[in-house]
């Protein structure tokens, strides 16, 4: 009777319907996988576990299998990639604002009201989670994307197409300090003790961060960006903030977008800086009280914006701390060419 009688549903929304059990069932496989690795206190609410040689928690590391699988990058793509904490949010900014200046997209009505992770979604984080596996394909040039995924593991499609890439990184003892105040946020949230700086500290130093070690996390794209030049730029925090202007210029640059001379003289390149500042950012109405979808949760966006300055570790670490956070860094990166 069935047969006589043809399909129940038109065959689209059955093609459409099988397509969601196959998505359905790659999320379950790959939580399966994950699951069963080794498990370890992350300072989270949710363990680390280990991936590919880092360490994330069940539903970033799935996410980034998912995009493994899924993700096709393009040559006129652009992807920001950041170890936690690095000044993501800042340089999100900057590169929604000066690639869309210009175009019929309003940056700024857009950076108004919409945080900068959802105008560069994480791949990761928010594309490829919970269940999701979005067309991406309609998406108009340049397309723009974010994401901490360390380089060896990357979708292989980035590599492959030639897209740009962002990489900012950050000193470590900046970068640690200010992700165990992250951390810290989030467990308050969850009603949890703060994690005490020690503990933090000895596993951070033993390469157990979030899509950490570190170390091995910003020399995969410094190496990246020494083969690859023109392709992966590699830009310093503390560069960044000494000279916004002018590294800004060398964004723009790489990005293929250059600055104007009429544009420098009617002071387009100081309007950018002053409206993705992070002091600019962190008072506008939605970053102080709006939310950001992440997919399995939602963040409120004002655990985004600390304080953004250069050497406050000074105000936490012994100088015990500093100095063996030192020798490691220099340590890790001999015969690289990088210091940070």
């Amino acid at each position: 009777m069935a047969d006589a009688l043809g399909s129940r549903f038109p065959p689209r929304i059955e093609e459409e319907a099988e397509k969601e059990e196959v998505r359905h069932q790659t999320y379950q496989h790959f939580t399966h996988l994950v699951a069963a690795l080794p498990s370890l206190e992350s300072g989270f609410v949710d363990p680390f576990h280990c991936y590919n040689g880092w360490y994330g928690v069940l539903t970033n590391i799935v996410g980034t299998m998912v995009a493994q699988k899924y993700f096709r990058a393009r040559p006129t793509d652009v992807l920001i990639a950041t170890i936690p904490k690095s000044g993501t949010t800042w340089m999100k900014a900057l590169v929604f604002y000066t690639i869309n200046r210009g175009s019929h997209v309003d940056s700024r009505h857009a950076l108004e009201s919409c945080n900068p992770h959802e105008c560069i979604p994480f791949l990761e984080l928010q594309i490829y989670t919970n269940n999701r596996v979005p067309d991406l394909s309609e998406l108009p040039p340049p397309r723009l994307f974010s994401t901490h995924i360390p380089f060896h593991s990357l979708p292989a499609s980035v590599v492959e197409s030639d897209c740009r890439v962002v990489y900012l990184c950050r000193n470590p003892k900046d970068n640690f300090i200010s992700l165990l105040h992250h951390q810290n946020r989030h467990r308050t949230k969850a009603n949890l003790e703060p994690r005490p700086l020690e503990k933090a500290f000895d596993n951070f130093c033993k390469g157990i961060s979030f899509f950490g070690p570190f170390w091995d996390h910003v020399l995969g794209y410094w190496k990246a960006h020494l083969e690859r030049p023109k392709k992966i730029l590699f830009v310093k925090y503390e560069e960044l903030l000494q000279d916004t202007v002018g590294q800004l210029k060398r964004l723009a640059e790489f990005l293929g977008c250059p600055f104007s001379e009429d544009e420098e003289k009617e002071g387009v390149i100081d309007g950018i800086v002053r409206l993705c500042a992070l002091e600019s950012l962190s008072n506008l109405k939605v970053n102080r009280s709006g939310t950001t979808d992440f997919g399995h949760r939602t963040v409120d966006n004002s655990i985004f914006f600390r304080r953004g300055v250069v050497g406050d570790w000074l105000n936490h670490l012994t100088p015990e701390m500093a100095d063996r956070l030192q020798k490691m860094t220099e340590e890790k990166f001999a015969g690289s060419g990088l210091m940070l």
